[in-house]
């Protein structure tokens, strides 16, 4: 059984790592709330950009109105661009979407090239390759994964020109045609409890459509597309709107991603220190419960001790 000594050294402990969750949770909530308003407030203007982008895209009749929305055929490697936080301590929030991602890379079959926005996922995806690099078993298409590009500690309230670097390079890889397919993997914001991972199709802009049932059912689902024979009427022409219009709101997808999964990591990292609160305090009571049993059985022993010392001198008289 462990002296009073050692047990009052683990309540200490305990309770200094309840005070370092406790701070660690009330700033994850005073994030919170900031999060949860930018992504509430910018969402339904994303969500009808993409809706937009995605008709946009299927109303051109034989060559696209503009090159991000040019479909190369066949696909021969994919971008994904992963977002996760720069820190742990915030549950399986990292792990989720870094788990899904993987998943989205095993199922599509092709080589990947990584764009990593968050440390946590870029080393996720170092340690991955890494890995797969050792292993002589691992289809050829995962070996010929690259991290192109990686950014870490954002803004907390990140705005279009914090992102406008990763756009560009989403761009550049797309447009270059080192890639023909771009992802984005994020967690998308549901409650302070709940957050799901999900992969979005990003570029080209079209609905994505794919035959292959694993992967429609790992990306998020498109917009319905109107009827398509309706058209946009662009002033002063097309090109000229499109050019501007068209990565503009291709970079807000980004953006929007990108709060989503801050508003999630920030209510995962402070679900997660409260539990970690909680469990501390539970495990402070147990311990202190154990201390005063262990102290009155010291005490105890100690009585019995000083009753058999008197008996005996009781005896020798």
């Amino acid at each position: 059984m462990p002296t009073t000594r050692e047990i009052k050294r683990r309540i200490n402990s305990v309770k200094n790592i309840n005070q370092v969750t406790r701070a660690l949770e009330a700033v994850s909530a005073s994030y919170v709330r900031r999060a949860q308003n930018a992504v509430l407030a910018s969402r339904p203007y994303a969500q009808h950009a993409y809706d937009v982008l995605v008709n946009v895209a299927a109303q051109s009749k034989g060559e696209p109105l503009h090159p991000l929305l040019y479909v190369h055929e066949p696909v021969e490697r994919i971008g994904i661009l992963l977002i996760t936080g720069d820190r742990g301590l915030a549950g399986a929030y990292n792990a989720n979407v870094i788990r899904r991602a993987m998943r989205f890379a095993e199922s599509y079959e092709r080589p990947i090239h990584w764009v990593t926005v968050g440390r946590r996922g870029r080393d996720a995806i170092r340690r991955w390759i890494a890995r797969l690099e050792r292993d002589d078993s691992a289809p050829a298409y995962l070996k010929q994964q690259e991290i192109v590009a990686e950014f870490s500690y954002l803004p907390a309230d990140p705005d279009l020109g914090d992102v406008a670097e990763i756009a560009q390079i989403v761009f550049d890889e797309f447009l270059k045609e080192p890639v023909h397919e771009f992802f984005i993997a994020y967690t998308h914001f549901i409650n302070t409890v709940t957050q799901a991972p999900r992969v979005l199709p990003l570029l080209p802009l079209r609905p994505f459509e794919t035959h292959i049932k694993r992967i429609s059912e790992l990306v998020q689902p498109d917009p319905e597309v109107r009827s398509r024979t309706r058209d946009y009427i662009y002033e002063p022409d097309a090109a000229a709107i499109l050019d501007e219009v068209i990565p503009r709101l291709t970079q807000l997808q980004i953006l929007q991603a990108i709060r989503e999964s801050l508003s999630s990591e920030h209510s995962a990292r402070m679900v997660a220190m409260r539990n970690a609160s909680e469990s501390a305090e539970a495990l402070a009571e147990a311990l202190q419960l154990e201390y005063n049993k262990a102290r009155q059985l010291v005490i105890t022993n100690e009585i019995l001790d000083i009753i058999g010392g008197v008996e005996a001198l009781q005896d020798r008289d």
